[in-house]
């Protein structure tokens, strides 16, 4: 899954020029004819680490279950365990 997220990745930042021109021309059958994996709105965040799809935190790029294992270990900076 990890692979395919790349794949997209790589084929959205391809078209990007090409896609962006289509649409101020207004030519919706050239759309159309792009490959699907080229539109920017079927990329889903994943865990960089695990692929994990949900759970994703944005600010670190990894999922919450790692997240919280990596900050328990003290591996992620400035993070520490709250307590009251």
């Amino acid at each position: 899954m990890k692979a395919r997220e790349v794949k997209r990745e790589k084929l959205v930042a391809k078209y990007a020029a090409k896609r962006e021109a289509l649409k101020k021309a207004g030519d919706w059958a050239g759309l159309q004819a792009l490959p699907k994996n080229s539109s920017p709105v079927r990329l889903h965040n994943r865990c960089k680490l695990t692929g994990r799809p949900r759970g994703y935190m944005r600010q670190f790029g990894i999922s919450r279950v790692l997240f919280r294992s990596m900050a328990l270990e003290g591996k992620i900076a400035g993070v520490t365990k709250s307590s009251w």
